[in-house]
């Protein structure tokens, strides 16, 4: 069968071939910027559940202000209380706590203090402390959260 032919000369059938193309990436990216500007600020797409959130919904993680129970935990896991240097205001006891285990990348950024002194903020600030006992694996995880909201994750 024979193909047919246009009656374009073929100069100009290039630059309507060129002009089709274009004016699909405009419209493309029209689309895209209207879709864009139709987000509220702040808005975001939906993501996929991190593990956070799995950790909160399986119920691994444990929540306590004991002391006793604090220490014995963070010495079993081979750690011991810091607070990061550079966040000590004049006038305060310490700046952030941690619980630092060597061999991490704290040992420039953190400094060790003694326990009296670790857990004097800790109760100054109302923190609890968070953190997963993993049956068969030895977990570091452990988070200083508000006891406000350790007891309202508690309740879920």
């Amino acid at each position: 069968m024979p193909r047919s032919r246009s009656i374009l000369p073929p100069t100009r059938r290039k630059k309507t071939i060129a002009s089709k193309k274009s004016s699909k990436t405009t419209a493309r990216s029209k689309t895209s910027a209207a879709r864009k500007s139709s987000r509220t600020p702040g808005a975001s797409r939906a993501r996929k559940p991190t593990g956070r959130a799995t950790l909160r919904a399986s119920g691994s993680a444990k929540s306590t202000t004991n002391h006793d129970e604090i220490r014995d935990w963070v010495e079993s896991h081979g750690g011991h209380p810091a607070t990061v240097k550079r966040t000590t205001k004049s006038g305060q006891a310490a700046g952030i706590l941690r619980i630092d285990f060597p061999g991490f990348s704290g040992a420039e950024t953190l400094k060790p203090v003694s326990w009296d002194e670790w857990f004097a903020v800790f109760d100054q600030r109302k923190l609890a402390f968070l953190y997963q006992d993993a049956k068969g694996k030895q977990s570091r995880f452990n988070k200083l959260v508000s006891r406000q909201s350790s007891k309202s994750s508690a309740r879920r």
